[in-house]
Order: C-alpha cells, then sequence, then structure tokens
C-alpha cells in the first residue's frame, strides 16, 4: 500500500521520546492559523510513497524507538497508515501521533468507525488539538501550544476520559 506523505525525518528527538522516524502525512482539514506545515494542507500535494519503504528505514536503524505520525492530519489517512501502525508494531516499536482533533472529537469519530478505532489502540501516546497561535509556548515538550495536551491514549481509550500522559 501506499501512503501520501509531505516528508520524512528519519531520526528526530523533538517529536516525541526517544530517537523517532517522523512522517509527515499530507492533507489537513484544520488549516490552524501559524501552522508550522501549511504546505502540508493540500490534500493533492506531497508524493505517494509505499509503506514498505518507510517500514525498511524503521527496521534498518536499531536506535529508533519508535515512529511518529505527524501532518498535516494524520487522522484523514487512516486507512494508509494502519499498515505502516501494525508494520511498526510487529517491530516493537511504539507510536505517537500529533492530530488537531481532540481526543474528544476522536471518541465521537470512531463510533462508527472501525479502521479509525484500530489505528487509536495501536497508538501509544497522542499529542491532541489544535495549534493555537494564541498559546503557543515555546517551553512545551513536543507541541506548541498550551491548550494541545500529551494523553497516554491507551489509558485514555480504557477510560474514555483522557488521561495526561507521564514522561517515564
Amino acid at each position: 500500500m501506499n501512503i501520501r506523505i509531505a516528508g520524512i525525518v528519519a531520526q528526530s528527538i523533538v517529536d516525541g521520546p526517544g530517537l523517532r522516524l517522523v512522517v509527515f502525512t499530507q492533507g489537513c482539514p484544520h488549516n490552524c492559523p501559524g501552522c508550522h506545515s501549511p504546505q502540508t494542507h493540500d490534500f493533492d500535494g506531497g508524493q505517494e510513497m509505499p509503506t514498505e519503504t518507510i517500514l525498511d528505514m524503521l527496521e534498518k536503524n536499531p536506535l529508533l524507538k519508535g515512529i511518529t505520525f505527524s501532518g498535516g492530519e494524520p487522522l484523514a489517512r487512516v486507512s494508509e497508515l494502519l499498515p505502516l501502525a501494525q508494520g511498526a508494531r510487529e517491530r516493537g516499536k511504539d507510536i505517537i501521533c500529533f492530530t488537531g482533533y481532540t481526543f474528544e472529537q476522536l471518541l465521537e469519530m470512531m463510533v462508527d468507525n472501525l479502521p479509525l478505532a484500530q489505528l487509536l489502540g495501536m497508538i501509544d501516546l497522542l499529542v491532541d488539538g489544535p495549534y493555537e497561535q494564541e498559546q503557543r509556548d515555546l517551553t512545551l515538550p513536543f507541541r506548541g501550544s498550551r491548550n494541545q495536551r500529551l494523553l497516554d491514549l491507551s489509558a485514555s481509550l480504557a477510560r474514555r476520559a483522557a488521561v495526561h500522559w507521564e514522561a517515564s
């Protein structure tokens, strides 16, 4: 399967804990004012890349702790991300996802969307909420504005309420 991406960062320490492979998906419906990646908004932009190519990159670097889905809006490409998430899990990697949706919105969206529920079930850390320029804060780890949360997604899904992530 192919996935439409805006780009990849082979090694990042700012997109989640540990050394990470970051996949920037192409396409975003949010268009947040002040977004640092406005070139990712066009759903027809970017390029197609085979999932296996990305998984090979993940496998070839033993120092990578996991993979981060960023964008654009990764959750606008659920069917494309599912095989990538499954492959990352099979390789023992953790998964982080940045989204402009809130956890509460995602709970509503996944009711009638089994692929979304499956994908969310594989994500360890969710950075949720739109970027809000008025709440910009460069001191926050892994996010750009104070309204965005770092959520332990498996605990949040189990409780059906946002559970904040604690660094270990």
